[in-house]
């Protein structure tokens, strides 16, 4: 997501011009999908809460994954031993 830098001038107030940090889901990379709690997922993309994925990051749900969208090796590694 990219992000704009703002700033205005009023009357003879001067302004200062400040960068916005880059934001990102998670710190896996982009377009890592995680395992969550299904009943925490609709409340996450509603009132931007943040969900605490099996591996432990934790994050607002954005964005819904697509078939075949990679997954966070962690948290697969878990997922898939809990079925065990």
């Amino acid at each position: 997501m990219k992000h704009a830098l703002v700033g205005w001038r009023c009357h003879d107030v001067s302004t200062e011009v400040l960068e916005r940090p880059e934001l990102k889901d998670a710190d896996t990379g982009p377009e890592m999908f995680h395992y969550v709690r299904k009943e925490k997922i609709a409340e996450s993309a509603v009132m931007g809460t943040f969900v605490i994925a099996l591996c432990g990051e934790k994050f607002p749900v954005t964005k819904v994954p697509k078939p075949g969208s990679p997954v966070c090796p962690q948290c697969k590694e878990i997922y898939e031993s809990m079925s065990e």
